[in-house]
């Protein structure tokens, strides 16, 4: 495999956009290739139990299958843009897809849990740059007018996948063997890569040999890998009742220190922390972080709730989370091709109002809610999602240089990244917190002495329940109770946080009409 050597940037020409056929081919290559990358992250979720089980392993000891790809894909984003310049960003990318696909196919084959893990660490440390250069070049094939379109496009892959993985796993593990989890990506990887390689082989970016930064790389892996570990195993452990926890934390704060003084100060930094310099690069990448992750802190506490308190199996709810995708996939396109000539920050503001009406309106779920009282905000999120990828992309890229632009998006992504594996951790964590304590309240309420319980003791007596289960039984709805009301609580605390990131975002200054053309200076 090779392609068009470029030793430097200098005197560097960017290729047109791509047309007709090409244009096609190349944006589902690479729509795909993000698809299942994003869908990987997820998909195993659900069939943990299964993964477990066959293994001969505890379900704890079955999350490291999850774990392990986290941290692997964490410490791999940033790394983004220095693999690009050296490696260049077609040849990288299709490398990533087909290494992913080989890492994919073993994962299938493993026998063993711990050979299980070592494949699922190499599927994380080669998906890292798929995300951000699938972003970059789509960004190449259009014209810079076009900038939004493609960034609708890549968003609607990158928004979609996450709600589908549970459900694809659910059917998939259900109906054949956790293997075929990973064995999907092989016919789809495959595909994407030749169509890539084929379209994109002459359309090389500029190449160069830089020193490597071992220091960097080191510390890097050091803090980034405790503090995915400390947010995937804190929960688990208890968090800061644990030693290990708080050993992760301790060396994730001092690595994270030690990394920012050597990299602000190397000549030639594994990371560029000098877009953080930029009041748009870093705003938003920060409101862009924070609404992703309360996000997908909310996208995986919807359907723990379903399935553990409210009767839902793993397919049924993922068939409740579905529509969600429906007008994410109307709307997207029609966002792209206005935010060039409208203001990103208005159209992000639609985003956070429609993120906290919907919220709001779950944050009144009861035990008694129907399937329909729950389509109804889902489907409206799906709007909401439409509004939110794209501007928020095209202000974190506004004003940057093509040569910056994977780089960037490397960086912008471990950012987000990194949020939904902490919105993840804190809103199971404070769910679960919250539930505790409306069952307290709950059990205040109702001593063995109220008449209202001594009632519901009586016609549980009478339905032959003995008084042990009808106890049984009654915690089991106060549980139900609890849990609802907490989860109501998250959504709710969301809803506000939704609606407070809208003044962040109105601090950045992206050029009016030309943020989205800026974007699309990757090529």
């Amino acid at each position: 495999m090779s392609a068009p050597a470029a030793s430097s940037s200098a005197g560097y020409v960017p290729p047109p956009p791509l047309q007709g056929g090409s244009l096609v081919l190349g944006t589902l290559a690479l729509s795909l290739a993000t698809f299942m990358n994003v869908l990987d992250s997820s998909i195993a979720n659900v069939s943990l139990p299964a993964i477990a089980g066959d293994l001969g392993v505890s379900p704890t000891q079955g999350t490291w299958v999850i774990t392990s790809f986290g941290v692997a894909n964490a410490i791999s984003v940033p790394l983004t843009g220095w693999l690009t310049q050296r490696f260049g960003a077609v040849r990288l990318f299709t490398v990533s897809v087909l290494l992913f696909v080989l890492a994919s196919w073993l994962c299938g084959f493993a026998p063993t849990l711990e050979m299980l893990i070592a494949f699922r660490v190499v599927q994380g440390l080669v998906a890292g740059p798929m995300i951000p250069l699938s972003q970059t070049l789509l960004l190449s094939s259009y014209p810079k007018s076009k900038a939004g379109s493609a960034l609708g496009m890549w968003a609607m892959t990158t928004l979609v996948a996450p709600v589908m993985g549970p459900l694809l796993g659910g059917w998939i593990t259900d109906n054949m063997s956790w293997p075929w989890i990973f064995y999907i990506n092989v016919p789809v990887g495959l595909l994407a890569a030749g169509v890539t390689w084929s379209i994109y082989a002459k359309r090389e970016t500029p190449r160069r040999t830089l020193p490597v930064d071992g220091i960097g790389i080191a510390l890097l892996v050091l803090w980034v890998g405790a503090l995915q570990m400390m947010l995937d195993k804190g929960k688990e452990l208890d968090w800061f009742h644990s030693n290990e926890i708080i050993a992760f934390a301790v060396v994730a704060v001092v690595g994270l220190a030690v990394f920012l003084a050597w990299e602000l100060t190397e000549e030639h930094p594994i990371v560029d922390l000098r877009l953080f310099a930029g009041r748009n690069f870093t705003l938003g990448s920060l409101t862009l972080a924070v609404g992703y992750g309360l996000f997908f802190g909310n996208v995986v506490l919807l359907p723990l709730w379903l399935q553990q308190y409210m009767g839902y199996t793993a397919t049924a709810a993922g068939m409740a989370l579905a529509p969600v995708g429906l007008l994410a996939i109307l709307l997207t396109p029609i966002v792209g091709k206005n935010v060039a000539r409208l203001d990103a920050r208005w159209l992000a503001t639609v985003a956070f109002l429609g993120f906290g009406l919907v919220l709001w309106m779950r944050s009144h779920f009861t035990p008694q809610a129907d399937l329909n009282t729950i389509l109804v905000p889902t489907l409206m999120q799906g709007a909401a999602m439409a509004f939110f990828f794209i501007p928020l992309n095209t202000i974190v890229l506004s004003g940057l240089s093509p040569d910056r632009i994977p780089a960037a998006s490397g960086l912008s992504n471990f950012v987000r990244i990194t949020a939904g594996a902490m919105g993840t951790s804190l809103s199971t964590t404070l769910w679960e917190n919250r539930a505790a304590l409306h069952h307290t309240h709950l059990a205040e309420r109702l001593p063995a002495t109220d008449p209202v319980m001594q009632e519901a003791m009586s016609k549980l007596a009478a339905a032959g329940l003995s008084p042990e289960q009808a106890a049984a039984q009654i915690n089991r709805l106060m549980d139900q109770q609890a849990f609802t009301r907490a989860a109501d609580d998250i959504f709710l605390a969301s809803a506000f946080l939704f609606v407070a990131l809208i003044a962040m975002v109105w601090m950045t200054r992206p050029r009016k009409g030309t943020a989205a053309a800026d974007a699309g200076g990757a090529h």
